[in-house]
């Protein structure tokens, strides 16, 4: 048998570089450049919203032939020294005041401006918590108290950024309705799965397909009672989201710079030159759980089969999974991702993983996600730790904490959403070929 990289390498260091590899596919320093568009005759407005703001707008003052003034609005800790954009800070995932002051500033921002203009808008994951803007009679601490009521049901991020949508005076293409008859030039880095450019922050900037019939069904599938503004606003239905084939967003061009599957692809690249098969599973939805359950079960096919590739392999995926909270601990969709596995697994040799958020941040935690070792229930068990009880408690922040495990990057300043990966070296027991 041949020796190559594979058989040497320390997979804590290999997971670690998969990591690496990903993010310097999706930041803006890599994308962004080539995407800018031509300067308008007139003026240049540039706004934005989200967690790579900060890195995207100091990325167009280094690389804009002309003159441009903007505001973009950023998460917390997530900001850039910039010169002609402005940055400011805000709360994600509940929005906060800073927000809605942000979203009215931009607002304002776009209107009368004329046909010579171009307003260039950010875009990126974390947009629809940073641009805050209630609708007529809803109040901030109603779009609050949704939003955490979303945030522990299980709904998925296309149905969450629905009922934001309804429950805004900014997005779902009211921005861009704004903004006519200017020119809108949207740059867009994607967190969700499928790239969907109406549903990645909310879709300020494009023709919106739901509607409030849909954000109505929505609360109604997960048991939310909204505050009485909310039901009172969505009930009477007033002043539908711009749809397709609205005429103010007719010129509008949206391109999506960096996509979760870039950032697998790099992934990918890293793991194939050192000597490992790549397994990308893709972009994918469901309960952190479950989707645990399903790689386990590809990994451990891998180490017995060989299939669908032989060991050493690497499983990869992106996506956003969900989390329907029902325990008092502390975790975001990555952890409880972990320690789904680590019970799905049950020690099972030779196999090694990390699920991480590409923005720095798991959930709402200071950590970007944690690694798992084969070892990992044995060292919990010396520690009086029960794995599966911290599951059913939602704690996955508090297992791998106990046991060194968390992995914390602080802000990347990107966010393509989660990745996740796991290495299946020949010790899982994969037969020789």
């Amino acid at each position: 048998m041949t020796t190559n990289a594979a058989d040497t390498a320390a997979p804590d260091t290999l997971l670690h570089a998969l990591f690496q590899a990903a993010l310097g596919a999706v930041v803006a320093d890599t994308r962004l450049p080539a995407a800018l568009p031509e300067p308008p005759k007139g003026r240049t407005v540039v706004i934005g919203a989200g967690k790579a703001a900060a890195a995207m707008a100091k990325v167009v003052e280094n690389h804009w032939p002309g003159p441009l003034t903007g505001l973009v609005v950023t998460r917390y800790d997530h900001d850039l020294p910039t010169e002609r954009i402005e940055v400011v800070q805000a709360s994600h995932p509940v929005p906060d005041a800073a927000g809605e002051d942000a979203a009215k500033r931009i607002l304002a921002m776009v209107q009368g401006l004329t046909a010579d203009d171009l307003v260039l808008c950010l875009i990126s994951g974390g947009g629809s918590a940073l641009l805050a803007l209630p609708a007529p009679g809803v109040s901030l601490d109603d779009k609050r108290a949704v939003a955490k009521a979303l945030l522990k049901s299980g709904a998925d991020i296309a149905e969450m950024n629905c009922v934001r949508k309804h429950l805004s005076a900014i997005k779902g293409g009211r921005l861009a309705a704004a903004a006519h008859p200017a020119r809108v030039v949207s740059l867009l880095v994607s967190d969700v799965p499928g790239d969907d450019p109406s549903v990645i922050a909310s879709g300020p900037t494009v023709p919106d397909p739901t509607s409030f019939a849909d954000a109505r069904a929505i609360l109604a599938k997960y048991g939310i009672t909204p505050p009485p503004g909310v039901a009172a606003h969505l009930e009477r239905g007033e002043d539908e989201t711009p749809k397709p084939g609205d005429p103010r967003l007719a010129g509008a061009v949206t391109s999506i710079i960096a996509t979760p599957q870039d950032a697998l692809d790099a992934a990918a690249a890293v793991a194939r030159e050192r000597g490992y098969a790549p397994v990308v599973l893709g972009d994918l939805e469901g309960e952190a759980r479950d989707v645990a359950k399903v790689h386990a079960g590809i990994a451990r096919q891998i180490a017995r089969h060989g299939q669908p590739a032989p060991a050493p392999a690497v499983l990869l995926s992106g996506g956003e999974t969900t989390v329907t909270v029902r325990g008092s601990g502390r975790g975001g969709r990555n952890v409880e991702f972990l320690l789904a596995l680590a019970v799905a697994l049950d020690g099972h040799p030779g196999i090694h993983a990390a699920a991480f958020d590409t923005d720095g941040i798991d959930g709402t935690e200071d950590n970007a996600g944690a690694l798992l070792r084969p070892d990992t229930l044995a060292r919990a068990a010396a520690l009086g730790l029960d794995a599966k009880a911290h599951l059913a408690n939602n704690d996955g922040y508090g297992f791998f904490q106990a046991l060194g495990d968390l992995v914390v990057t602080g802000p990347t300043r990107t966010n393509v959403n989660d990745f996740r990966v796991i290495v299946v070296d020949r010790a899982a027991g994969n037969p020789a070929s």
